[in-house]
């Protein structure tokens, strides 16, 4: 399968030309590794160009803060040199009653000794930032430090920076799987031919599953169906990006804001829902306010998906080469109600886009960075639950040093795969 439109062997290869992909890349890069990223799609064409855009620190489980603590940093730099959109303009978590604010007093508690600065907002305090609010809210938390990036920049930006360093990037070009040679990873196969590769990384976002499991690797993980809107540009509103439990908003650098909510996100009931039932089960009963369960067409669309296949014959990534889902029109545009029913400015704001997108979860939403043991030089970085864009860079980064064999400068022992043995 060797191909002179491929490099005969690189020291990384990388499954999927998402966030996570090319900032790992750009960080293998600039340590002077050679790097071959392989997307089937295009760069960034499915949830790293269709998230929220947030850059948080904010109510994040405590083993990520770390990661969002350095992409703060990582992220200034990459501004510096090329427009991703990235912009420090505060994230504030606003609370209706006493029961949110413990939430966030509780969280803070903990997160502040980790190095968060983020602070407990009054309800003078609220009202002050958002002037044009008719709530009267019982108070907030607010990360100055917090902020957005767009996402229809930032992959494309960073694999701008990762090609000046070196990065071969091919897109329409799907991995079909690797080699192994005594438990080591020796190759990848993509569809227009192999490369010799000591180290891969799968880093295929919702069909990460799906190739993992052809290569001998169970990964627990399945996909939601999210959904978002776009308006027009609104004027007079606010810089601060918002959640209000009922609505999420970020402005964008159009005008316009970016709107969505935590409930409006589905799961489908598919096959491997029944075969990861014991990984899963706990979860959906404890958050099945947040998402909800389908049973529908993807069912028997996923039943036909081929799981195993070989490197010479056509995979189920070059079939569908993105997952482009219809969004739930009612449930966001829900969102935009709920939001102009605080913010009456947003009474008249008109829907310019929705669009949907599949989220990679994973039992306890949070990811798997690691080597896998069985599989030498084969490494995950998956499972990102939605939260994935704003820590995309300083995962790149802990990736980078987890390849090259280093420790990482920040703790991603927590999110090894082993956990759901």
């Amino acid at each position: 399968m060797g191909n002179s439109y491929l490099p005969a062997s690189v020291d990384v290869a990388i499954v999927g030309g998402g966030i996570i992909g090319v900032s790992t890349a750009y960080a293998l890069a600039c340590e002077g590794a050679s790097v071959a990223v392989f997307e089937k799609g295009t760069l960034g064409c499915e949830q790293s160009s269709r998230n929220w855009g947030w850059v948080r620190t904010l109510m994040r489980d405590l083993s990520e803060v770390p990661l969002a603590l350095r992409s703060q940093q990582v992220w200034k730099r990459i501004q510096d040199q090329v427009d991703v959109g990235f912009r420090q303009n505060g994230i504030l978590y606003l609370a209706r009653g006493d029961k949110e604010l413990g939430e966030y007093r509780a969280w803070l508690d903990k997160a502040g000794r980790l190095g968060v600065q983020a602070v407990l907002l009054s309800p003078d305090e609220v009202a002050s930032k958002l002037p044009h609010s008719s709530q009267r809210w019982a108070g907030g938390l607010y990360a100055a430090d917090d902020g957005v990036a767009e996402p229809t920049l930032a992959t494309a930006g960073i694999a701008r920076l990762a090609r000046e360093k070196g990065v071969h990037i091919y897109e329409q070009c799907a991995a079909r799987g690797v080699s192994m040679i005594d438990g080591a990873v020796s190759s990848l196969h993509t569809e227009k031919g192999s490369v010799s590769a000591k180290n891969v990384l799968v880093a295929g976002g919702a069909w990460s599953r799906l190739f993992c499991g052809n290569t001998g690797v169970s990964l627990p993980q399945l996909r939601v169906r999210a959904s978002v809107l776009r308006t027009a540009p609104v004027s007079s509103a606010f810089d601060v990006a918002l959640n209000g439990r009922t609505f999420t908003c970020r402005p964008r650098m159009d005008g316009g804001y970016t709107i969505s909510q935590f409930n409006a996100s589905y799961a489908d009931i598919v096959p491997d829902s029944f075969r990861l039932l014991r990984h899963f089960l706990p979860s959906w009963l404890k958050n099945s306010g947040l998402v909800k369960l389908r049973f529908g067409k993807s069912f028997f669309r996923e039943m036909a998906v081929k799981r195993r296949f070989t490197m010479d014959e056509e995979s189920p990534f070059e079939r569908v080469r993105v997952l482009n889902p219809q969004p739930a029109r009612d449930a966001v545009a829900s969102s935009l109600k709920k939001l102009a029913s605080d913010f009456p400015v947003f009474k008249d704001a008109e829907i310019a886009d929705m669009w949907g997108g599949y989220i990679d979860v994973t039992p306890d939403a949070l990811p798997i960075m690691c080597e896998v043991a069985s599989h030498k030089g084969l490494f995950i970085a998956t499972g990102f639950s939605g939260h994935g864009f704003g820590i995309g860079p300083a995962v790149g980064e802990a990736m980078a040093d987890l390849i090259s064999r280093r420790r990482p400068a920040m703790d991603v022992s927590s999110f090894g795969l082993e956990r759901f043995r």
